[in-house]
């Protein structure tokens, strides 16, 4: 089961008028009955959502004010996760008279047209407050908050990624939600800007639209299972065509020795960091030690513990890349080992979900012909396994049979391919002219096209480390993005890369297409994070007119090149 949970917004999605109908509370009581997980994510303040709603018994966890405020039925805890308004700010506006005022632990709510009093406030106090807009709603919460980072704080808890989330909204500040989602749905009612962010769009509105998406999800999960992969598919080079799903099987890496699979597969780890995955590499002969970023377990003078590694992938859903370092055990040792641990990482897959993509080198050792390991341990329906191996031909037959794509490596490329088919019992297909030396064999069994040569991205390695601090750092003032809007009544200052992207979330769409239309985004990328590939990137989405579209498209060129932070 690869989406484990279901996030839903409260009003205009799950209830309409502030009330939640009898066949929507069967649909959230089948959905709970399935197994997976259930979260709310509202911009309600939490006594008022237990006014007006008395089962929130359904849900493992509430995410309230608008991603500030988590709430646990079960044990009634209530956790803040962002500052409290400062008291000048709300005297401020009452002393304007903006009214209705509603002050939360962290949010300050109010209506349409007082956005403009909210402003004068922000700007004379010089606070960083945001402005959240929600279907005539005025919400103003501390920078950076949004319910993409409640969802995420509230995920945390229960150990799940918010890949394997179904999110479903109906307003602006839903968007967040559903962009950090794994598949993002929006019901009939929902505005434009997010039925353009969303993989489905219901045919029921409210109620009847989570309803659809629940049953949808218990009868056929293949659909958005499919519509999730896709989102975050690992494009291999310049050619869009060539890619990798954590959805369509196993990925088989062959080529003779230094012939550069490690250096393929170091490529296709980063991408799918950028992408948020959890990824562990079962590494047979320390291959992977120097993977930046990655957590270690095992040297040459420590055997790595099957309780570490696991403790590990469960307590960090969102993670730098694990690297198991098996050098420490004797070669004859590490296929029991491999066994024990592959066994318990399959049980984990099927709990949680995770870890999404699973690297194991010299596969051929790990799961050789003879081996009596359950391939069922990686199931392609879950996750995606990544076997790397100079000869495939020793393989387990069942695991070989789970490969779906092809990628052969080398001056024997082409003979690689041929031992594959034999092995798997399947017609060579043939292959067009290519040169070896300067290409890689790229076949993707599922599509019936012929294999072809791609030129594959190579790593960034030394890059990313240099570049981190603009993903996750503290910028200077002089150095950080400051959203100040057309008239300059805002101050939301973004130090870093991650924070310009949450905060972009939030912004009205008039300010997010000032910015973008002058070129303020492009020039801060070229002049303050220093990337001039970035910013020409950047240039040629700032013509755009459509602030969601252009809000996604900033956002993929910026993770395309930097790491997410392991906690949003």
């Amino acid at each position: 089961m690869y989406l484990i949970a279901f996030a839903t917004d409260y009003d205009g999605t799950l209830a309409h008028h502030g009330t939640v109908d009898e066949p929507t509370l069967a649909g959230l009581e089948r959905l709970r009955d399935s197994g997976r997980k259930l979260l709310m994510v509202t911009g309600r303040e939490l006594p008022d959502l237990k006014r007006v709603f008395d089962r929130l018994d359904l849900f493992d966890v509430v995410v309230a004010e608008n991603g500030a405020l988590l709430y646990f039925p079960q044990t009634q805890e209530e956790r803040p996760l962002a500052d409290e308004p400062p008291p000048e700010f709300v005297a401020a506006l009452k002393a304007r008279g903006v009214s209705p005022l509603s002050i939360g632990r962290s949010i300050v709510a109010t209506w349409e047209p007082h956005e403009a009093a909210v402003l004068e406030c922000i700007r004379e106090l010089g606070l960083e407050w945001q402005i959240i807009f929600n279907k005539g709603a005025v919400m103003v919460l501390p920078p950076g908050v949004n319910k993409a980072t409640g969802l995420a704080a509230a995920l945390d808890e229960l150990g799940l990624s918010p890949l394997n989330v179904v999110a479903i909204g109906d307003a602006e500040n839903d968007n967040a939600l559903l962009q950090a989602s794994g598949c993002a749905v929006a019901v009939a009612n929902a505005l434009d800007s997010v039925k353009k962010t969303a993989d489905i769009v219901t045919c029921g509105d409210h109620g009847a639209g989570v309803v659809e998406a629940i049953d949808a999800l218990l009868s056929d999960e293949s659909l958005p299972t499919a519509l999730a992969a896709r989102r975050r598919r690992i494009v291999l080079g310049p050619d869009d065509d060539a890619g990798l799903t954590v959805d369509g099987g196993a990925v088989l890496i062959a080529g003779s020795s230094g012939v550069g699979k490690s250096t393929l597969a170091t490529a296709i780890i980063e991408k799918a960091i950028e992408q948020s995955f959890q990824v562990c590499v079962l590494d047979p002969e320390g291959d992977y030690d120097e993977l930046e970023g990655a957590v270690v377990l095992g040297d040459p003078d420590r055997q790595p513990a099957t309780h570490e590694v696991m403790d590990f992938l469960r307590t960090a859903p969102a993670s730098p890349p694990l690297v198991v370092n098996m050098i420490g055990l004797g070669v004859a040792d590490r296929p029991a080992f491999f066994r024990q641990l592959i066994g318990q990482i399959g049980d984990m897959r099927g709990e949680l979900a995770r870890p999404h993509w699973l690297v194991i080198d010299e596969t051929h050792h790990m799961l050789p012909a003879a081996s009596d390991v359950a391939t069922a341990a990686l199931p392609a329906e879950l996750s995606a396994a990544i076997y790397v191996t100079v000869h495939p031909e020793l393989m387990a037959p069942q695991a070989l049979q789970t490969v779906r794509t092809l990628i052969a490596v080398g001056s024997g490329a082409i003979e690689v391919l041929h031992s594959f088919c034999e092995a798997v019992g399947v017609e060579s297909p043939s292959v067009p002219d290519g040169d070896p030396e300067q290409a890689v064999l790229y076949w993707s069994r599922d599509t019936g096209e012929a294999p072809r040569w791609i030129r594959p991205d190579r790593p960034r390695q030394g890059h990313q480390r240099h570049t981190r601090k603009y993903a996750e750092g503290e910028l200077g003032e002089d150095s950080s993005f400051y959203f100040r809007g057309p008239r300059g009544e805002l101050k939301l200052r973004a130090q870093n890369l991650v924070l310009f992207l949450q905060i972009a979330d939030g912004v009205d769409d008039e300010t997010w297409l000032f910015h973008l239309q002058r070129g303020d985004y492009a020039t801060w990328f070229r002049e303050a994070i220093k990337d001039d590939d970035l910013a020409d990137e950047a240039e040629r989405v700032q013509h755009g007119e459509d602030p969601a579209q252009t809000r996604k498209e900033i956002r993929q060129i910026v993770e395309r090149r930097y790491t997410a932070p392991a906690k949003g």
